[in-house]
């Protein structure tokens, strides 16, 4: 084996020997199978780090399985349907200028590929080319005969099958919903089909009517119960409002408002503008309690937001109180008003614990707010409204809600009002703007006859609930994130107009929505394993009944499509085999969409025995703490980096970043020296077999060595049944590299090739490509269908363990204290512990363990027994440490201490010459009971597992 490092010379002989034998891709046979499938990309772009992340941590779970034993099956396809591919098409058409160095710069495609492209169907071309050579570049194993896109023509058969079987149940409805809308597509939008606030979600908002004179000032608000605290509104004298005929009504709101009401089911006529200025000063009428109030100047107000009118209840919220005060002294008799109108009184509604009357008030006090500019000012508004929404109770001022608390008031409420004709509801974006992929400006529109999925139908989210709590959710903390979003969910649009994808087969009129058609496609794997046996016009609805639901008759079915009898049955013998899903492995933003789709799918249309059986979420992946866009940089794709860097390197280094859902920074300084921890990775390889056969009977640091390998092996093995690929990359690679690193430095050499021979099958998950290599040096087959490594409790060694911990402290202790002194010594004198100190610590971990241990409890045992009587003086200050040293004291160590009769001296003494070699001096040892030599009494300083040393 070359000891220079060649990831890619390496790397590309692996993947071509894995084709070669075809060893990843599995058939059904008599072992445990093992079905993991990640998100299939969507083919607008290259794949970035982000893919990297996810896609790696499946593959790793992958080949941890197939190691253990189990028939795994990970497949692949490719996401092209819906309105994005179109839209990029447009624009590559029109040589749009950003779009193209978009594609250019950051995608890495040669500018005559682009000028190349007149369609989506050569975009889908390339991008999964692309897609499936990169995926293949870092060491995937994917069974890669099952690919497929969701443009096929088989896939639409499939798509079409499972839209009539939800149709005849009642989950695909129509009906008037409030859709994200694109104006210029004039189609329902999707995460999917969004350049710009892929994260917007549609809020109801409540419209109060205020009424002045013969107009209606709707206000939006989130928290209609605060309309009993309203003290004044709030205008921007600044900007142009417009007066409308809503219905049967006239209103007068923003420019901007008008536009979003547009689009909604109301009637809209506008009738002329009004300016701001003419409002303020003006009375408006509180449409639920009947009083009247100012209409006062704020340039805050945002003609954007809402209505672009603002109602203001000070009491409750922090900005409404500050902009008050901050009116004091103000000048507002151009606009009639002649009283001080921060002097106007407070209007309490809600009653907290944390709080006083006037809860925004006492917050602004409470967090020194100076004026409403103050940054703090949002934290105030958050924490008045947190604790408002989970612990306040309507008070009197509310008349008959009094007594209700504000987490349950609001539906209850807006119910009420609606029906008295004295509020509606209003539809907002979570944030501002949402751009559609072709640039225009999404809004929310009001659609009559579009059809829905019916997620939120109550009995199919009881079933999604009961799905979820069978499942295994990985890491564990995110299931509450589930149970929510089920909780919160809504109808959603299933249909467009425009775009790549299958028909709705009973209103052709009508596409299916790229995340419809992208809910259950794992038991298209198993399909797609047979396309070459048939023709898309043979696979009729009674081919995916048999096949996936087991109705019907086999031979019926082989009669009407014209397809083998034998591959009917195989084909679901197969799904019998695989399914259901055994793992999902995602990003944490298909929470609230896709993986809450794949399971509604699932409990929808198959029997409970195929429901998913485990999600695991991990994090973003963010380039040098920037955020990474593949729409407007920065971006690392995923062939960039295993260009610069190799597969195993990158394959590491992102493994080794973050943990779950925390989020992973790619940093070019950390990959290098990620780099460098290969190299030296595989050198030790390269000298360990070049080094001959190092036979011969095993010392004490061999049985550390194999000992502590046994312990890295239990930690990967956990971490790795626990998904946590951080830990598992920290326990196989690196403190196993710092384990042997202090094995050779004391001079271990018996247990190398037992080590680096299970060395390599631990970290092979992460690093295959390097793996395989070594392997093949040191004989044997593929290393990825090798076992994976298993504790081997005869080879764990306590004695040796402390052994080389009490060493490797006592040396550290040396050199520390040469480095203070600085002079070279000629004489050291280690001392070990009495036995009388080391009496004190096991009986003080017994009483850890019976959590009885306390300084009155040990004492009381201590000064007991007689033979401590002679070390009554030193016993009290010895026991206190003892107590705190323990509280941190990890139970293996406890355990080893408490179990074992570990001679100190002895294990020096084996240590002497490394000890002496290492300072260039000669090395005595005593025992504290009885030093030979101890001028300056440090003998007195030895604790158990902590010599004391004296230097000369």
């Amino acid at each position: 084996m070359k000891e220079r490092y060649n990831p890619h010379e390496i790397e590309e002989k692996w993947q071509r020997k894995w084709a070669e034998a075809r060893i990843f891709q599995p058939e059904p046979d008599n072992r445990e199978k093992y079905f993991i499938t990640i998100p299939y990309p969507y083919l607008n772009g290259n794949l970035h780090a982000g893919h990297t992340r996810t896609f790696t941590i499946g593959d790793v779970v992958a080949r941890y399985k197939r190691m253990l034993g189990f028939n795994v099956l990970f497949p692949m396809g490719f996401h092209a349907t819906g309105t994005p591919i179109v839209g990029l098409v447009e624009q590559i058409l029109k040589k749009d200028p950003e779009t193209m160095r978009v594609y250019n710069k950051l995608h890495e495609i040669p500018l005559e590929i682009l000028d190349s492209i007149k369609s989506s169907e050569q975009i889908v071309e390339y991008f999964s080319r692309e897609a499936e050579a990169a995926m293949k570049s870092i060491g995937f194993s994917i069974d890669w005969r099952r690919k497929f896109t969701t443009t096929d023509p088989h896939y639409k058969k499939f798509i079409t099958w499972q839209f009539n079987f939800l149709h005849a149940k009642n989950k695909v409805i129509t009906g008037a919903h409030p859709v994200r809308w694109c104006p210029n597509d004039e189609n329902p939008v999707e995460d999917h089909d969004i350049l710009k606030g892929e994260d917007a979600t549609i809020i109801d908002y409540t419209l109060i009517k205020f009424k002045l004179n013969g107009d209606i000032l709707p206000c939006a608000t989130l928290r209609p119960e605060t309309v009993f605290g309203v003290t004044n509104l709030w205008v921007n004298p600044g900007i142009l409002h417009v007066r409308l005929r809503v219905n049967n009504e006239n209103w007068i709101v923003s420019k901007e408002a008008y536009e979003k009401l547009k689009f909604t089911d109301k009637k809209v006529e506008l009738q002329g503008e009004v300016s701001g200025e003419e409002l303020i000063g003006k009375k408006v009428s509180n449409p639920v309690t009947g009083s009247h109030v100012y209409i006062l100047p704020a340039s805050f107000v945002n003609p954007d937001n809402g209505s672009g009118i603002v109602m203001s209840v000070p009491a409750h919220a922090p900005y409404d109180y500050l902009a008050l005060r901050d009116l004091k002294g103000a000048d507002l008799t151009r606009y009639g008003i002649t009283r001080d109108v921060s002097r106007i009184p407070l209007i309490s509604l809600i009653k907290v614990s944390e709080y006083g009357k006037y809860p925004a008030m006492d917050a602004v006090i409470e967090l020194k707010i100076k004026d409403q500019n103050d940054p703090k000012a949002i934290e105030a508004t958050k924490l008045v409204y947190r604790r408002e929404f989970h612990g306040g109770v309507l008070t009197e001022t509310t008349g008959k809600y009094a007594g209700w608390s504000v987490a349950k008031i609001k539906d209850v409420l807006i119910h009420d009002l609606i029906s008295q004709g004295i509020a509606d509801v209003f539809y907002e974006f979570s944030e501002q703007p949402v751009i559609c992929r072709c640039g225009a400006t999404c809004v929310i529109k009001m659609v009559e006859n579009q059809w829905f999925l019916n997620y939120s139908e109550p009995s199919w989210k009881e079933q999604v609930c009961k799905c979820l709590s069978g499942m295994q959710i990985i890491p564990p903390e995110i299931r509450v994130d589930f149970e929510n979003k089920i909780d919160w969910l809504k109808d959603k649009a299933c249909a467009r107009r425009k775009g790549l994808g299958t028909r709705l087969p009973w209103d052709k009129q009508w596409m299916i929505e790229s995340l419809g058609d992208s809910t259950i496609y794992m038991t298209y794997y198993i399909i797609a394993n047979y396309l070459d046996k048939f023709e898309p016009d043979q696979l009729r609805d009674e081919f995916f009944d048999y096949c996936l639901m087991g109705n019907g008759d086999p031979e019926i079915v082989a009669g009407s499509t014209g397809i083998n009898i034998d591959i009917v049955k195989s084909i679901r013998s197969d799904f019998e085999y695989w399914y259901p899903v055994d793992l999902r492995s995602s990003g944490k933003d298909l929470i609230p969409n896709h993986l809450l789709f794949f399971l509604f799918h699932h409990v929808a249309i198959f029997p409970e025995k195929y429901w998913p059986r485990a999600i695991a979420i991990n994090g973003f992946v963010s380039l040098e703490g920037q955020k990474m866009s593949k729409s407007k940089g920065p971006l690392l794709t995923l062939k960039s980096a295993v260009k610069e860097f190799g597969a195993d390197v990158t394959r590491l280094y992102i493994l080794s970043t973050a943990e779950h859902i925390q989020d992973a920074d790619w940093r070019t300084a950390d990959v290098d020296a990620t780099r460098k921890q290969v190299e030296r990775f595989q050198k030790i390889a390269c000298d360990i077999l070049n080094s001959g056969n190092n036979n011969g009977e095993l010392k004490l640091i061999d049985r550390w060595i194999l000992s502590k390998l046994q312990h890295r092996i239990k930690e990967t093995t956990d971490a790795l049944n626990k998904i946590q690929t951080r830990r598992a990359v920290q326990n196989a690679f690196y403190l196993l590299m710092n384990d042997m690193k202090w094995y050779e430095r004391r001079g271990g050499g018996v247990a190398r090739k037992q080590v680096l021979d299970t060395w390599i099958k631990l970290i092979a998950p992460f690093m295959p490509h390097l793996c395989e290599e070594i392997g093949e040096e040191i004989g044997g087959n593929f290393i990825s269908l090798s076992s994976y490594p298993r504790v081997n409790a005869s080879l764990i060694d306590k004695n040796a363990e402390l052994a080389e911990e009490v060493t490797s402290n006592t040396l550290k202790d040396i050199e520390e204290i040469i480095r203070l002194i600085r002079l070279k010594p000629k004489r050291v004198v280690i001392y070990t512990s009495p036995s009388w100190k080391r009496e004190v610590l096991k009986r003080a971990i017994i009483m850890k363990k019976d959590k009885s241990l306390d300084m009155k409890n040990l004492m009381s045992a201590l000064i007991s027994d007689k033979t401590m009587k002679i070390h009554a003086k030193e016993i009290p200050k010895f026991a206190q440490k003892v107590i705190a040293d323990i509280q941190g004291m990890d139970d293996e160590l406890m355990n080893s201490l408490l179990d074992m009769d570990f001679n100190e001296i002895s294990a020096l003494n084996e240590a002497k010459q490394f000890l002496g070699r290492e300072v260039e001096c000669n090395i005595e040892i005593y025992s504290a009971d009885s030093p030979e030599y101890d001028p300056q009494g440090k003998s007195r300083f030895a604790l158990p597992m902590r010599p004391a040393i004296y230097i000369e």
